[in-house]
């Protein structure tokens, strides 16, 4: 039975929920780890929605900060020059037509030039506002992010409705104290307050009262 949200404002995460940008990840992420003597898989399970410096923290714990925010410096230019493969999720460039002139926020964990490479490269307007790996204290789960955003609209926490695919990505919504909404396989084991495979299962409208019905499912 599909779900429905009333909001204010939708938060929306960019990679896994806008954008299918995996094939860049796996070649980057898959050289890292090599030349760190990783298997591969078990970085890629890591990685998804983190900043890149929070996830050498967590596979390089004895390593020094300051190594992993250079090291994050060079793969974050290496993706964001690699753009092949990267496309709309399905059902993004619809999700996003229906969001035009209504409040919402890219929140990501990308760096800015990234984000506005992937969307470039997917054919994907940019929300009129951005919360980038620049603009936080602290790379999800942390809320920090979340919080930014609804501020940025200016709605309350409550107010707001996440998109989002990541575990950690959905654990920094619910530690925002947001409601969010699971997109694709990766969400729908992490507890999200709904679950859609497809953005092509969200619909959008605009009520006599200002806010946005939201049905998933």
């Amino acid at each position: 039975m599909p779900s429905e949200f009333t909001a204010r404002a939708l938060l929306l995460d960019m990679d896994g929920t806008l954008v299918n940008s995996d094939a860049v990840v796996e070649r980057v992420w898959t050289r890292w780890a090599l030349r760190h003597s990783m298997e591969p898989a078990a970085v890629l399970r890591v990685v998804h929605g983190r900043q890149g410096h929070a996830t050498m923290a967590a596979l390089l714990p004895e390593r020094p900060a300051e190594e992993n925010y250079a090291e994050n410096a060079l793969l974050l230019a290496e993706e964001t020059a690699d753009t092949e493969g990267v496309v709309p999720v399905h059902g993004a460039p619809a999700f996003l037509a229906a969001l035009q002139g209504r409040p919402h926020a890219l929140v990501t964990s990308a760096d800015e030039a990234l984000a506005r490479a992937r969307m470039a490269a997917a054919g994907l307007p940019l929300p009129p506002v951005l919360v980038t790996a620049e603009r936080v204290s602290a790379s999800k789960p942390h809320p920090d992010g979340f919080l930014k955003g609804a501020a940025e609209l200016g709605f309350t926490p409550e107010e707001c409705l996440v998109f989002e695919d990541a575990e950690v990505g959905i654990a920094a919504a619910r530690a925002a104290g947001m409601r969010v909404v699971g997109v694709g396989p990766r969400a729908a084991a992490h507890r999200p307050s709904a679950h859609v495979d497809s953005l092509e299962r969200i619909r959008v409208e605009a009520t006599a009262h200002g806010t946005l019905l939201v049905t998933a499912g």
